[in-house]
């Protein structure tokens, strides 16, 4: 696809903008140069993402032909990112996507759109398929079938804070030191990166696609689901897992047992694990012809999953987004669920002090630095002129723990806060925690106590 005659940026069009995907394309895009619209059923599920906006949001559904109509309007690109995952089981899940496939293809062609690019799944060429799977392979189908040039990217599991793929492998793997597991903790996988994922769709806007067509994706390691399990645990500090096979665990029955140890949705877990009885590995790297890999090549799984835990790292402890720089798209976003992410327990204390904000700035440091926080070090990334200070835990724990402390101007005085956080490292970390909850109250009363002592001495 090329660009505009008179050189105008594309115009592009994200559905699912509050999704996994979307919320993390459309500032790329924006990035890349694009002019950027997106469709969102509930606007306002967008409130607090920065790059709301720079872009043109329109409200609508896939199954609401008029607000397509106005969605798809002086449109060159659709990226059609919406998947009903958790309504699968749902009498009416298959016709309901469906008709929302056949809705777009019918729109983007009435409304002169270039080209479509839809995110299917990694599936075998033959045998029959998940419900999920198969729903995800005929909205292929029919958007390849349409009269409307298609770019179906198809990918397994992708790697970043956020995936539902991702947070199943998280919160089990964290949770659980020894599981029993289906006969599909063996299957092979071919895991991506979510920012090689991005890089993909991107690519795929100007892509010069010869014919409608799928195109298989994945990263450069291929493993069974159990392996990228322990591969996770290695990264998080965890020991290996044991996995005791049952071959009786149905996909239902497994997807009931992940709603109860997880924070994971049921209607979630189930067609996730319904997928999972299949091998997700890429066929044919056709894709490579049309779009340059990354600057760099693809990152291992290892490595995505490090990304996918360097908030930890860097006690980066609130989920929440940036624009600069360092931003990554394994990073947690505002319109990622609930259950998504690390676990992260926390303690907040605060004092009122008389002195003005500055002057307890000053002393601040020179308090921290006396000797009075035994088991704790130092680890700033800011400035000196920065009113927090940040500590990191020196005691062997069963996880991490940081101490924040925070200058404020409140009311006419000023608040000094001790924040403390702790990320468990497993089952060991979650009962350390509730286990010692009154002799951590005292402690970090005084030392709290034993911080103010010393800025008002100083």
């Amino acid at each position: 696809m090329t660009a505009n005659i008179d050189s105008t940026p594309l115009r592009v069009l994200v559905t699912g903008a509050t999704g996994y995907l979307g919320g993390r394309l459309a500032p790329r895009l924006l990035d890349a140069g694009y002019t950027v619209r997106v469709l969102a059923r509930n606007p306002d599920k967008l409130d607090g993402v920065p790059w709301a906006d720079d872009v043109e949001i329109a409200q609508g559904d896939l199954n609401d032909r008029d607000s397509l109509k106005a969605a798809f309007a002086d449109v060159d690109v659709v990226y059609y990112l919406v998947h009903s995952m958790g309504s699968v089981g749902h009498d009416n899940f298959a016709d309901a996507e469906r008709a929302g496939a056949e809705n777009v293809a019918e729109v983007a062609a009435e409304s002169g759109v270039g080209r479509i690019v839809y995110l299917g799944g990694l599936h075998p060429t033959d045998g029959q398929l998940s419900e999920h799977l198969q729903s995800r392979a005929e909205v292929g189908r029919i958007l390849i079938e349409s009269s409307v040039p298609t770019l179906v990217l198809q990918a397994g599991v992708v790697i970043g804070s956020g995936s539902a793929s991702f947070e199943m492998i998280r919160h089990l793997t964290n949770r659980l030191p020894v599981m029993t597991t289906p006969r599909w903790v063996h299957n092979r996988i071919q895991p991506i990166a979510v920012r090689d994922m991005l890089h993909y769709l991107i690519g795929a806007a100007e892509a010069d696609l010869k014919e409608s067509r799928t195109f298989d994706v994945g990263g450069p390691d291929v493993m069974e689901y159990g392996e990228m399990m322990n591969i996770y645990a290695g990264v998080a500090g965890l020991r290996q897992r044991r996995m005791v096979v049952l071959p009786v665990l149905t996909p239902r029955l497994a997807g009931h047992w992940i709603g109860l140890v997880t924070p994971i949705p049921r209607g979630l877990a189930m067609p996730l694990i319904e997928s999972l009885q299949f091998d997700a590995v890429a066929h044919e790297m056709d894709v490579d012809s049309i779009i340059p890999r990354p600057a760099g090549g693809l990152t291992s799984y290892r490595d995505s999953v490090r990304l996918a835990l360097r908030n930890i790292e860097e006690g980066e402890t609130e989920t929440t987004w940036s624009d600069s720089d360092s931003a990554q798209p394994s990073d947690p976003l505002p319109t990622d669920p609930t259950w998504a992410g690390e676990v992260v327990y926390r303690d907040n204390r605060s004092v009122f002090l008389g002195s003005g904000p500055s002057e307890i700035r000053s002393r601040l440091r020179g308090a921290v630095e006396s000797g009075e926080l035994k088991g704790w070090r130092r680890e700033d990334r800011d400035g000196e002129n920065s009113g927090e200070v940040r500590l990191r835990s020196t005691a062997s724990l069963p996880g991490d723990a940081r101490m924040h402390y925070r200058v404020i101007s409140a009311g006419g005085g000023t608040r000094l806060e001790q924040r403390t956080y702790f990320f468990p490292r497993g089952l060991a970390g979650r009962v350390f925690w509730y286990g010692s909850l009154p002799a951590r109250k005292v402690l970090l009363g005084r030392t709290l106590q034993a911080v103010v002592g010393q800025v008002d001495r100083a």
